[in-house]
């Protein structure tokens, strides 16, 4: 019994449109371009197993397929959602098949395989020492966080790029011809195609899935007309990339933090919006606004700190979005400001000597003393109440440990209110 004939024009445009010829493929220039270490290695004809990492629509799952046909490998997918132990086993076994009656090699392709554990990542570890399969991983995420040292060691990591401007209008032309050779011709506007392009972010099959949709729209009208409107609304919902728990994340919020601690308001200002955009818990960033507050500002301009509490509440009393003003208030001011980290110095400085030198005894003078018998033994005696000495200040008292040499954990900076606290210090140590 033949089976059934598949229907191209059913196919989604972006299976359509995959390359099949790395002359084809659109992007990653920098890894594929004539002269680059991958591109060299391909059109040789050599294999080596590898690990795509890149953001979404950026072309692993398609990169991994030209690896294989280059290379005349057998090729077999599997994803890291829905494969486990007993399907890399059945992979390998198809492998050895293949092996032993033609001599092609095969390559392994594991989609997400950051979705694997470090135990199921183990699983296949000898066959790809063996070279039984040549392994390809595809990620989204940090192969460094993600994949364990035994696979990062036998696998070269590639890294992909989002799709620039220029590469997306490219795959967009591309897949309007296509499109008209299947008998979907529409008049576009230059425009739309763009205004497409811009809301794709990068993501390659995220511009074809919404270019296929506008098409859709475009042909239910007469004339055929893929005109602004059609693409604005195509593309009021696309989001752009922030992964709540994936790199993006971090990278961004990174991006904000060090943004203010440059005193660079107007960059704070964009990372914050991009991640509020990409849909991260305005109540987080608040958090955050508050360590920044302490860490990289301090006691050169106290109100920062206030200003980050006050922003939080503000915040719960609102929400959004008219609650986000007041945390954009916040993070401008504290770009804006003195910054100063030396109380958060000063903190880690003695933390490490609490950590690190034992439970040394409370000096006796500074000792409580609510008993008569405490008082007897010497608690409290000879403590100097620092409010009875002249400008409120025991000078030469001592409050550090008897067996702890004095330190100077506190430096204050020269700048803001901390100009004013150095200047005090200086004086009593005088």
């Amino acid at each position: 019994m033949n089976a059934p004939a598949v229907n191209d024009d059913a196919r989604p445009l972006a299976d359509r449109l995959r390359p099949t010829h790395l002359d084809e493929f659109v992007g990653q220039q920098h890894l594929l371009a004539p002269g680059k270490p991958l591109r060299r290695m391909l059109d040789g004809g050599h294999l080596h197993s590898m690990v795509l990492w890149g953001p979404p629509g950026t072309g692993k799952t398609t990169l991994a397929r030209l690896v294989a046909r280059s290379c005349d490998a057998e090729f077999v997918a599997l994803s890291a959602v829905m494969a486990g132990v007993k399907d890399i086993r059945a992979a390998v076994d198809h492998a050895k098949s293949i092996r032993q009656a033609s001599g092609r090699r095969t390559v392994l392709f594991l989609d997400e395989v950051h979705r694997f554990n470090k135990a199921q990542q183990d699983a296949f570890l000898p066959w790809v020492e063996d070279g039984t399969v040549v392994f390809i991983g595809a990620t989204t995420e940090n192969p460094s966080f993600e994949l364990n040292n035994a696979l990062l060691s036998r696998a070269r990591v590639y890294v992909l790029k989002s799709l620039g401007a220029d590469d997306l209008m490219r795959l967009l032309d591309r897949a309007l011809h296509d499109e008209a050779t299947h008998g979907r011709t529409v008049e576009t506007d230059p425009v739309a195609v763009e205004l497409i392009a811009k809301a794709a972010d990068g993501d390659g099959r995220r511009a074809l899935n919404m270019l296929e949709l506008a098409i859709d729209l475009a042909t239910a009208n007469d004339p055929a007309l893929l005109s602004r409107d059609i693409a604005t609304e195509v593309a009021s919902g696309g989001v752009r990339r922030f992964d709540k728990q994936g790199e993006a994340f971090y990278d961004q919020i990174s991006a904000l933090h060090k943004s203010v601690r440059g005193s660079d308001p107007d960059a704070s200002l964009y990372w914050l919006c991009r991640m509020l955009d990409g849909g991260c818990d305005p109540r987080y960033i608040a958090r955050r606004v508050l360590r920044m507050a302490s860490e990289d500002i301090g006691n050169a301009d106290p109100r920062a700190l206030t200003m980050a509490l006050e922003a939080c509440e503000t915040y719960e009393r609102l929400g959004s979005p008219e609650g986000e003003l007041a945390i954009a208030q916040a993070v401008v001011f504290m770009a804006c400001v003195a910054k100063s980290n030396a109380v958060y110095v000063a903190f880690n400085e003695a933390m490490d000597d609490a950590r690190t030198l034992g439970s040394l005894e409370v000096p006796l003078h500074i000792r409580n003393a609510p008993t008569r018998l405490m008082k007897e033994l010497g608690y409290g005696k000879g403590y100097r109440y620092a409010h009875d000495e002249p400008d409120a200040y025991a000078k030469g008292e001592k409050y550090f440990p008897d067996s702890m040499q004095p330190r100077e954990y506190y430096r204050p900076v020269p700048r803001g209110l901390e100009l004013k606290i150095a200047e005090a210090l200086k004086k009593r140590k005088g």
